[in-house]
């Protein structure tokens, strides 16, 4: 697939990538490396990935990281229930319930059974213990079960990593990837966004809603809104709209969905007018 075709294919599942994430996605896949994508929440970075499961008809696998997740929570785990049911049954003995059938597959290991999309979810939220493992794993794409042996990856999987950046992340897990920063959408990109995530939605409409947005992410707020949020919002004033209300009017009754945070709602009513012409 070359990058014109990668660039359609996107744009047919509605994800409208700049011309930096298409090249960083189409290099990524090209040279088989992991992709590493930072940003603000709701810049669609972990969207990305199931966009790409579906483009490339791959199954998504999605490893969401927390504080405390450990190797075990993230590669296999044995289905002990089943195995002393056997073995009270008297059906097999103790070397025998370490079978496949007994073998529980978590993200890890399903990413390498499977032609899959590993999703590598908020990444800078699990520690650094599980940073370093997840490295090697990157590195060899294989899992190693004492009982069965090793498992390779019958096809190496598509590898997406997304961070927030509630912490820096090692130098070295970043030189094993390709990186790239997800920035807001411009105006331009961002309505086209809106469009086709809210069929019907006038021209006029969309250009007010867009700007809106863009003069809210230029307040000081503790949550700028992202994509989702604008979608959303485009949605519910949609609704609204239909039901009667001019489109300023709906904008302004339905800024719940675009704004998440009391704080930041006092600040956006503060320049209301300037944001949503009346």
């Amino acid at each position: 697939m070359n990058e014109a075709e990668l660039a359609t294919r996107m744009r047919a599942e509605r994800y409208f990538a700049d011309e930096g994430l298409l090249t960083a996605v189409y290099l990524a896949l090209t040279l088989g490396r992991p992709l590493l994508l930072e940003g603000e929440p709701g810049v669609g970075k972990t969207e990305l990935a199931a966009v790409l499961g579906r483009v490339l008809d791959r199954e998504l696998v999605r490893l969401q990281c927390y504080e405390g997740l450990d190797a075990g929570q993230a590669l296999y785990e044995w289905d002990y229930p089943k195995q002393l049911l056997h073995l009270r049954a008297g059906e097999s003995n103790i070397g025998e319930v370490y079978r496949e059938e007994f073998l529980l597959e978590r993200p890890l290991l399903r990413s390498l059974r499977r032609p899959a999309v590993l999703l590598v979810d908020e990444v800078d939220r699990a520690d650094s213990e599980f940073e370093a493992f997840l490295l090697e794993f990157l590195g060899d794409f294989q899992i190693t079960v004492p009982e069965l042996g090793t498992i390779r990856a019958a096809e190496t999987p598509v590898v997406v990593l997304t961070s927030n950046r509630t912490r820096e992340l090692h130098d070295a897990l970043k030189r094993r990837c390709l990186y790239h920063w997800i920035p807001f959408p411009g105006t331009e990109r961002e309505r086209a966004i809106v469009r086709a995530h809210v069929p019907g939605i006038e021209e006029d409409a969309a250009n007010t809603l867009v700007e809106a947005v863009s003069g809210t992410r230029r307040l000081d707020l503790l949550k700028r809104p992202g994509i989702a949020e604008s979608v959303e919002w485009a949605r519910g004033a949609a609704v609204l709209a239909a039901n009667g209300d001019t489109w300023p009017v709906a904008l302004r009754r339905a800024l719940g969905l675009l704004v998440k945070d009391e704080e930041d709602m006092a600040v956006v009513h503060e320049h209301l007018d300037e944001l949503i012409v009346p």
